[in-house]
């Protein structure tokens, strides 16, 4: 059995975000990659499937939309212990467009198990998994706090109102996966990171598709405003900004 991870490409968290001047895109400049922190636990939780399953999974794979710059996200989850990696060579322009490129690919190369992460932390669309499911016909499960392999399927595990649930569906299956899939990320090792390197990265030529969506521009949220002071015997003051300027009351 094969599992499929889909992974994206962000920027690191403590990235200061730079518009360029035109406002209708980000600066790259000096920003440093990651992969996507939903994708790296998703990653983390399927190395532990394949160990737990007695050479019944035995490949992983991760797959990625973008240019040549991704390909050092991609060596670092080769690093953590997957056995290849694709890129599909386009820009991913929107959730429609980046699921239909995987979509694709997977018609020709078909995996029991695509993982997704639940969203990427730049763009937070959460599309990318149920488009990917509608695209290849197949079960999706959303919002997978865990996932098991018992006999020859695969459990999930997912938060609902007063209880967890447990869904197992035929495979190929998507499982959108959420914080608790795994508990901390696997960090590559000296010989993870010296084994990456001979590990095979595939680059496959995109699909004509049409993206459905456009940036038309960005902007910078507001600036908090300063912070005013109230004496604490001051209750009409307070209440008076809390009323007139916050708007919470």
């Amino acid at each position: 059995m094969k599992i499929l991870v889909c992974i994206s490409n962000v920027p690191d968290t403590t990235t200061k975000i730079k518009l360029n001047g035109d406002q209708k895109s980000v600066d790259m400049t000096g920003v440093q990659w990651v992969i996507n922190p939903w994708d790296e636990l998703a990653l983390t939780r399927a190395m532990e499937l394949k160990e737990q399953s007695g050479g019944k999974i035995d490949k992983i794979t991760v797959i990625t939309v973008g240019e040549k710059t991704v390909e050092p996200t991609l060596r670092k989850a080769l690093a953590v212990g997957a056995d290849n990696a694709v890129r599909i060579d386009t820009v991913p322009t929107d959730d429609y467009y980046v699921a239909a490129q995987i979509a694709e690919y997977l018609k020709k190369e078909p995996y029991e198990l695509i993982i997704t992460g639940i969203e990427s932390s730049d763009y937070n669309g959460s599309a990318v998994g149920g488009m990917l499911a509608e695209f290849l016909d197949a079960p999706s499960i959303s919002s997978v706090s865990n996932i098991s392999f018992e006999g020859d399927a695969f459990v999930m595990k997912k938060a609902i109102d007063g209880g967890n649930e447990t869904v197992t569906a035929d495979t190929p299956m998507v499982a959108v996966v959420q914080k608790g899939i795994a508990i901390d990320p696997r960090i590559p090792a000296m010989r993870g990171i010296m084994m990456a390197r001979k590990k095979p990265l595939l680059v496959e030529a995109p699909v004509e598709i049409e993206a459905l969506t456009e940036f038309v521009n960005f902007e910078m949220p507001k600036p908090k405003p300063p912070v005013k002071m109230v004496d604490a015997e001051n209750v009409a003051e307070l209440f008076r900004l809390l009323h007139e300027e916050a708007k919470v009351l």
